[in-house]
């Protein structure tokens, strides 16, 4: 995203900083803030201070450098979640459930954890159930080591080394060298897939979903159990969930159009 930080006034300027602290790989002090936007120094403090009361912005423990607080987390959270949550979209979803065979569900990652925003169930034998609202570890579904892999290479090899690794099945990758080298493969590969890691008897499958710049937004995937599709056979549903995908990458910028026209309609 970019703005204007001298468009409008301080309204302008208070997103704008936003939208940098938010960019970055590392915190910012106020300094680098201000110097980034060319913004007067008093001007960035006072809107800084304004953003912190507001929990949009927070310094890291201990330190002046700033990061992105819990309240505009909670805000990127509900603007994805509501923007995925559309006919438009939902009809994305249901078309590639129904090509497939199988369920499909978008999902996101909050708090180190997959968050499930919607999903599409088929009328089939064994069927599973990732609904809305649902979470899952990172380190042993699709959809977590999408997102992991996407990340820069220390920020990655922090948190594999930071998550408590619980061994739900007996094949859960523990290990944080071996689950690195899954990684690095996943972000080569830009899809990824699980081997009954999670729940004893389910594989699935993941692709990211992208928007312009080739930012993470979300992931589509499909969890099914081993009886009806194999891990071998998963290769099998990546052309049409990264078809799904691009669909989905195509349109998600265009929220406010879909909820202008369905509240019309």
């Amino acid at each position: 995203m970019s703005l204007n930080v001298n468009s409008n006034g301080p309204l302008d300027r208070a997103f704008a900083i936003l939208d940098f602290v938010a960019a970055q790989l590392k915190a910012q002090t106020a300094a680098e803030i201000a110097k980034n936007l060319d913004l007067p120094l008093p001007t960035a403090h006072r809107l800084i201070n304004n953003l912190q009361a507001r929990g949009l912005l927070q310094r890291a423990p201990c330190t002046k450098y700033l990061v992105v607080g819990n309240n505009l987390v909670l805000l990127a959270r509900n603007a994805i979640g509501s923007a995925f949550r559309t006919t438009r979209r939902h009809a994305v979803l249901q078309t590639v459930a129904a090509e497939i065979g199988e369920q499909c569900e978008i999902g996101i990652v909050r708090n180190n954890a997959v968050v499930y925003l919607d999903s599409v169930l088929v009328e089939v034998p064994q069927r599973l159930r990732f609904d809305p609202g649902h979470s899952a570890p990172l380190y042993c579904t699709s959809t977590g080591k999408i997102y992991m892999s996407m990340l820069p290479v220390k920020a990655r090899e922090k948190l594999v080394r930071s998550l408590q690794m619980k061994q739900h099945t007996d094949r859960t990758i523990t290990d944080p060298v071996a689950l690195l080298a899954v990684l690095e493969e996943t972000r080569r590969d830009r899809w990824t897939r699980t081997n009954e890691e999670f729940v004893k008897g389910v594989v699935g499958c993941a692709v990211p979903i992208l928007v312009p710049g080739r930012t993470l937004i979300a992931c589509l995937g499909t969890s099914v159990p081993v009886a009806r599709v194999t891990f071998e056979e998963l290769q099998r549903f990546r052309e049409p969930l990264v078809r799904a995908a691009k669909l989905l990458s195509e349109t998600i910028l265009q929220a406010s159009t879909d909820f202008t026209e369905e509240r019309i309609l």
